[in-house]
């Protein structure tokens, strides 16, 4: 079982204080790559949080069974082929969008956050905390992936959920801006990622820097990550 103490940390740790975008930095390539638009960033999240989850549960539950010296590639098989059962179910499911998001599902397999998590929390704990730490990791990835893309679809073009019709056919993007409106091509370019990245970790500094100022002077503080944990 599993207190809930020790469930509100896993949680806090995965969605804020240990966000992977955000704070460990981990698995760039994916993050600054599909982010084009909200819609292959939380796709692709969706597929990482499926992986991580079931990963995390496999690797904790036969922890005790794996070699300390080949760990690593047997930690690398689970995973690769959970990828590989992903990969097919979007081919068959979500085509059009599988051939946009490209290399990127195969990528999981080398992805930084799923292999850190499962070496450094799965491999240590029971599964019941292996499958929330995967989740809520994931759920951390999840936000900062749709809010990274959803700026950038958003400056570059005035619209939010290109592509939605590739996962749902009956829904259309959101045209916000007017449709005159004549974009910003940096935004969505590779350096446009980094510089909305960068202020989004400007962003989560200064929410717990000033967080840290009212919890001084002995005021409630009022971050993310208070307001999930009194959820």
């Amino acid at each position: 079982m599993i207190s809930r103490a020790e469930f509100k940390e896993i949680r806090n740790n995965g969605v804020w204080h240990q966000n992977t975008s955000l704070v460990q930095i981990l698995g760039l390539c994916p993050l600054l790559a599909v982010t084009s638009n909200m819609v292959n960033g939380v796709m692709l999240s969706l597929a990482t949080i499926l992986v991580m989850a079931i990963a995390n549960v496999a690797v904790a539950a036969l922890r005790n069974l794996i070699p300390h010296e080949i760990r690593i590639p047997v930690f690398i098989l689970i995973v690769a082929a959970l990828v590989t059962v992903v990969d097919l179910v979007f081919n068959a499911q979500f085509h059009e969008l599988y051939q946009v998001l490209g290399i990127f599902i195969p990528l999981i397999v080398t992805n930084c956050i799923v292999l850190a998590r499962v070496e450094a929390f799965a491999n240590r704990n029971p599964p019941l905390q292996a499958a929330f730490d995967g989740v809520f990791m994931g759920v951390g990835m999840l936000w900062t992936l749709a809010l990274l893309g959803g700026l950038r679809e958003f400056i570059a073009g005035g619209t939010l959920f290109a592509g939605i019709d590739m996962v749902i056919p009956a829904l259309r993007p959101w045209q916000i801006l007017p449709e005159d409106y004549p974009g910003f091509l940096l935004a969505i370019l590779p350096p446009g990622a980094f510089i909305v990245l960068g202020c989004l970790i400007a962003w989560k500094n200064w929410v717990e820097a000033r967080a840290a100022a009212r919890r001084s002077r002995g005021q409630p503080a009022t971050t993310l990550s208070n307001l999930a944990g009194g959820a």
